[in-house]
């Protein structure tokens, strides 16, 4: 897809809410004692930003990672963006990224296009850059979505999931399965799976 095409894709999604899983993962920080540091996030796929704005919104220092170079403009140019937030931003893409150990790892529905031979490699890197207490907030796209033959998005059934979670505490696991239409307008029968999982 060309550039100007994600462009327009990231602006006519800018007004969406942050995504369940990561306000239920922020939350879940909410409970828990507070450090004696800002907290740090990396936002794999961020796009245009929704899930990034509300983690500086809510003080935290993130890093937002992006393949397409105009999902990085279009979150820096955001009106909402926190002034005194601490943002930094890569363009890569996000099983290619390195970052450190963080407090939470979050991806708005981005993780399902990695490629289902890398996606291994991609989740062990992502369990092993929690620090203690850290979590992952993300969707998994389920076996009985429309888009299931893709060689390029990864798809997984429910016993799969629970096992790539095993070490994890689950603390949302939400399946979700109905017809809606896609950002692009395209109808599509959805089956995903909302995750937060806390590493003890």
């Amino acid at each position: 897809m060309a550039d100007r095409d994600w462009r327009r894709y990231y602006e006519k999604t800018l007004t969406r809410p942050p995504c369940e899983a990561l306000l239920r993962a922020l939350d879940n920080f909410d409970l828990d004692a507070a450090p004696d540091r800002p907290r740090q996030a990396v936002d794999l796929g961020c796009g245009g930003g929704r899930d990034t704005v509300e983690l500086l919104r809510r003080g935290w220092s993130v890093l937002a990672v992006d393949a397409e170079p105009a999902a990085i403009d279009v979150l820096s140019q955001r009106d909402d963006l926190p002034a005194n937030g601490s943002l930094e931003t890569m363009v890569s893409r996000f099983e290619d990224a390195d970052w450190p150990e963080v407090d939470l790892v979050n991806s708005g529905f981005a993780l399902p296009l990695v490629p289902q031979v890398k996606f291994d490699a991609l989740w062990g890197r992502i369990v092993g850059s929690l620090k203690p207490g850290g979590r992952i907030s993300c969707q998994f796209y389920g076996d009985r979505d429309d888009w299931v033959g893709d060689p390029t998005i990864s798809f997984f059934t429910r016993h799969q999931i629970e096992a790539m979670l095993a070490g994890l505490e689950a603390e949302h696991f939400r399946e979700e399965e109905d017809d809606s239409t896609t950002p692009r307008g395209t109808p599509k029968h959805w089956h995903i799976f909302h995750i937060v999982a806390r590493r003890n």
